[in-house]
């Protein structure tokens, strides 16, 4: 992606240091940041710091650099505003639409996509000012990511946290690869439950040892990640993923397929409106794994493994809905392709196999899907509708999925929404028979 022009606001709170980390990870990545910090924020961290890790002078008032008008210069060539952390405070004056800092004037100027990120005590996050000021600003179109539970200033935890700078930069990377005549952030899956499950389930063969496979889990995590930023109360069953939690989100670890099966269900039967079936399942476990690392001998040779087959999770989970056909369900086929099949042929006949709802069928030879930050994906509908979705960050593809959940949940007569995509051709990256990278 081309370098953008980011505006990184922040505000006066004790996770302003947290600041610095997203600052150097949108620099990494080519952007352009200036910082326009508020008077509170740069008593927690300098002006130097802020200067030396953009590479831009930092002000706080509308006064300075008055010949180029700066208060609105900055917000008019911003692609991008990013306030981290966003205090009670300046939640309260952005929604009252102040402009008594440089701050606030840019936020008021700008008509770039606007991520705020709040931080501040349990008290304050929940008191009803904050929740209708939080409102306002969704309301608007301005995205405004759940805290994260944890250890606050003191002795106190709880929601309040400000995400994890890496979150941040995933939703910056977001709003800036999408179309800007659709927002991939909108508040549209409030009041929704969603389950998804993420990573690659582990089976012991003893205990060193396991069979798994090479999911990194963070195409789940993303999933997870955008789903709560659009509103939705989320669970996140996570295998073997060594990712941090995303903000909003409850994260249940689990290892092997069964504990997954069993996960999954258990976070369904508490009621659930959408399942995404994104984690890597190992087909098949060992029937008896050893109590004690098996050594090597030179007499006997290689132990023989006897192997028992995994439960089909996903099949199991479209056969345990009512007639209504809840939750809707959409399920991940990684697939590579053969001489004679495509990938996304594949994915079609994994769609008519399994009966659920959505299917989102990604490539995974030539260095791409496992162990990546990016991916690209075609999501299959039932109906025969299909969305392509191009090469870019996890983050679009999770998008893309939340949009076709969202749809379907609009739809209370059709689980699966008649309006997903206008229907394309077969992906020229994912339909070549035996295509190789």
């Amino acid at each position: 992606m081309d370098g953008k022009n980011i505006v990184l606001g922040v505000s006066g709170g004790i996770a302003a240091y947290k600041a610095c980390e997203l600052l150097r990870r949108l620099k990494a990545a080519g952007h352009d940041v200036t910082v326009v910090a508020t008077e509170s924020a740069l008593k927690f961290v300098g002006i130097a710091t802020f200067e030396a890790l953009s590479g831009n002078p930092v002000s706080t008032d509308v006064f300075t650099d008055v010949p180029t008008v700066r208060h609105v210069a900055i917000g008019q060539q911003a692609d991008l505003v990013i306030v981290a952390p966003a205090t009670a405070d300046l939640l309260a004056r952005t929604a009252s639409g102040r402009g008594d800092d440089l701050l606030a004037a840019t936020l008021l100027v700008s008509r770039a996509p606007v991520l705020m990120a709040p931080a501040m005590h349990t008290e304050m996050w929940t008191h009803p000012a904050t929740v209708a000021n939080v409102a306002t600003l969704r309301s608007r179109g301005v995205t405004v990511v759940p805290p994260a539970v944890g250890r606050l200033t003191g002795p106190d935890s709880g929601p309040g946290r400000l995400p994890d700078p890496e979150h941040l930069a995933q939703l910056a990377e977001l709003l800036l690869a999408a179309d800007p005549a659709h927002h991939p952030l909108p508040f549209d899956l409030a009041g929704r439950r969603v389950v998804v499950s993420a990573g690659g389930t582990r089976e012991a063969l003893d205990p060193v040892r396991f069979l798994g496979n090479r999911s990194s889990g963070r195409q789940g995590y993303a999933i997870a990640l955008v789903a709560a930023a659009r509103g939705a109360e989320v669970t996140l069953v996570a295998a073997n993923a060594a990712l941090a939690d995303p903000p909003g989100v409850v994260v249940r670890p689990v290892v092997s397929a069964v504990e997954l099966q069993t996960a999954m269900r258990e976070a369904v039967a508490s009621g659930t409106d959408a399942v995404v079936m994104n984690a890597a399942v190992a087909d098949f476990r060992p029937a008896d794994p050893a109590a004690h690392k098996i050594k090597k001998t030179a007499d006997t040779g290689p132990p023989a493994i006897e192997l028992l087959e995994n439960p089909d999770i996903l099949a199991g989970l479209v056969a345990d809905r009512g007639a209504d056909r809840r939750p809707v369900i959409a399920g991940f086929a990684a697939e590579t392709g053969d001489d004679t099949t495509s990938p996304l042929e594949f994915g079609r006949q994994k769609l008519a196999r399994k009966g659920c709802d959505l299917l989102v069928v990604n490539r995974v030879d030539g260095g791409r899907g496992f162990e990546t930050d990016h991916n690209a994906a075609v999501i299959l509908r039932t109906g025969g509708d299909s969305v392509d979705v191009p090469f870019g960050p996890k983050t679009v593809v999770a998008a893309a999925v939340c949009d076709a959940l969202a749809a379907a949940l609009a739809q209370p007569g059709d689980p699966v929404a008649t309006n997903l995509s206008t229907p394309t051709a077969d992906s020229t990256d994912l339909n070549t028979r035996g295509a190789t990278t």
